[in-house]
């Protein structure tokens, strides 16, 4: 539901509340509680009140006694405020009723065609998306698809200077061997305390390197076309860092990185269109039904 709909349903409901104060609110007559409702009172303001079953199932089971009252405590706070605010607007803003009622129908309608609409699409939505298609996406939008951070293919990880076998985890880094990737991610899993070791999947370059002396490079871009190994350390941590590809910001995203974006634009695009077609298709039917009239 769009930002705009949702306040119109805040501010209609609001003054539909007010317009109605004392006189419908939790089914009294007169604004006055009879003697069977009285005992089960808990709260007053002016002519409205809150009873005892408006708080049942709001605390939820397995907690203290002292949480269930500060939580039923604050639920009654909230509602005098809000109670308060009505009355406060009631007395002091002049209403068009009819405007106010307008504007729950029409908030009303928007929510019915909105939920069918939502359930009609997700029914005939197509989720299936070929590489093709979002090949043929990709080409067509490159302008689109620009990178706003540098961006790397590589392996990182951070270990305890005291770590065993360190020296074998520089040889493991530094290969190309799928052997000695798969022992370098048991060895990462034992001993280091952060790593990102997929290094055919593009990442966020200040991802990696955040929370490591890594971070603190003035020049990055210089730094990745120097770089393909490099090492650093503080007082308790070594930090091995393996680069085997680069793109920095500016240049066009490459498809792998962009590719869950695009397939989420693809399905966007399809639900929009499917939209337009109901809309369309309901419009045509009752034209031909001619279930409606357009007077001049």
């Amino acid at each position: 539901m769009s930002i705009v709909i949702r306040q119109k349903a805040y501010i209609a409901l609001f003054l539909s509340m007010s317009l109605c104060y004392g006189c419908e609110f939790l089914n009294l007559n007169n604004g006055d509680a009879d003697e069977s409702q009285a005992e089960n009172i808990v709260a007053r303001v002016h002519s409205s009140y809150l009873f005892k079953e408006e708080l049942e199932g709001l605390v939820p089971n397995g907690i203290s006694s002292q949480d269930s009252l500060l939580i039923a405590q604050k639920f009654i706070t909230n509602w005098v405020k809000k109670e308060l605010l009505i009355l406060e607007a009631a007395n002091n803003i002049q209403i068009d009723q009819s405007q106010i009622e307008r504007k729950v129908a029409d908030y009303r309608y928007a929510l019915i065609s909105y939920e069918y609409q939502k359930l009609k699409v997700n029914q005939a939505l197509n989720k299936e998306i070929t590489e093709d298609e979002i090949l043929s996406y990709y080409n067509d939008n490159l302008r689109n698809f620009i990178l706003k951070q540098n961006i790397i293919q590589g392996k990182f990880i951070k270990i305890s200077t005291e770590a065993p076998k360190i020296s074998t985890a520089r040889r493991w880094i530094k290969s190309s061997r799928p052997e000695d990737l798969e022992e370098l991610k048991s060895y990462s899993f034992q001993f280091a305390s952060n790593y990102s070791l997929e290094d055919s999947t593009w990442i966020n370059f200040d991802e990696v390197i955040k929370n490591s002396p890594f971070s603190t490079i003035s020049n990055k871009i210089q730094f990745l076309s120097r770089n393909r190994y490099v090492e650093e350390s503080d007082s308790s941590y070594l930090y091995l860092f393996k680069i085997d590809k680069y793109k920095i910001s500016d240049e066009t995203s490459p498809l792998e990185f962009v590719k869950d974006d695009i397939k989420n634009i693809i399905l966007n695009k399809r639900r929009v269109d499917l939209a337009k077609n109901l809309e369309n298709g309901i419009y045509e039917r009752a034209k031909e039904n001619e279930d409606f009239e357009i007077f001049e």
